[in-house]
């Protein structure tokens, strides 16, 4: 794994778990001597993420590091997508702040990028069920099940899990699309998905380990119809020429 490999964190509100987190990623990028950089995009938050990330990356100053952050919160969507175009790697990999899948995953998804397999691959909860440690609340876990069909419904993707926050990008090949994504909040990863399967990039999806971590952003109540409007949004650009 001689190529450079950015790992791209979005984080709002995050001071009490994103040190730990920040510190796990770069000890696993020193100890597996990975050719590695972190960048941590604190998306307007409200309290002092962008600070506690600066403070744990200068811990480790033999490492790439760059804390990007801006005042308005634009989305997960608008963060990722911010740290995926100041990405210098040849293959860029996003987590979720709090780890809920282990840095250590990381192989499985970057690997078949750099082996030229793919060129997007994205981790999975529901292909292989024994993978997850700590479930989800029940509710919170029929509703994501729902939301995966209706999104098979919509788009068309063959996919089972859009949503497990575990993705990595030939970036030659993906940050073109980027110009062509409209979504910035939690529909991005369908959007994602479907503007590169639309445009012929190869995508697989891979289970990876999991275990749900409290403190959550997502409210069930809240969040649930705003995700089906953009996944409709998403079929609605798609039918008037937006990904064209």
């Amino acid at each position: 794994m001689n190529s450079l490999i950015s790992i791209v964190i979005p984080a709002f509100d995050e001071s009490e778990r994103l040190g730990d987190s920040v510190r796990k990623i770069l000890t696993f990028i020193r100890d597996e001597k990975l050719n590695a950089e972190l960048i941590i995009v604190d998306d307007g938050s409200r309290d002092n993420t962008a600070e506690i990330a600066r403070t744990a990356c200068a811990e480790f100053p033999a490492l790439a590091t760059n804390v990007i952050r801006y005042e308005q919160n634009r989305g997960k969507g608008y963060a990722v997508k911010t740290g995926l175009l100041a990405a210098k790697g040849d293959v860029a990999l996003f987590s979720d702040a709090d780890l809920s899948t282990p840095i250590s995953e990381l192989y499985k998804l970057v690997k078949p990028i750099q082996n030229g397999e793919y060129d997007v691959t994205f981790g999975s909860r529901a292909l292989d069920r024994s993978l997850i440690g700590t479930h989800q609340p029940w509710r919170r876990e029929q509703g994501g099940k729902v939301f995966n069909f209706i999104v098979r419904m919509l788009t068309g993707l063959p996919f089972w899990d859009t949503q497990c926050g575990f993705k990595a990008f030939n970036l030659q090949k993906f940050r073109p699309l980027l110009q062509l994504m409209k979504i910035d909040r939690f529909g991005f990863d369908v959007e994602f998905l479907y503007v590169a399967n639309y445009k012929g990039l190869r995508l697989k999806e891979i289970p990876v380990r999991w275990d749900h971590c409290e403190g959550t952003k997502i409210s069930v109540f809240r969040d649930s119809q705003r995700m089906f409007n953009e996944v409709r949004l998403i079929r609605k650009n798609a039918k008037n020429g937006i990904y064209d």
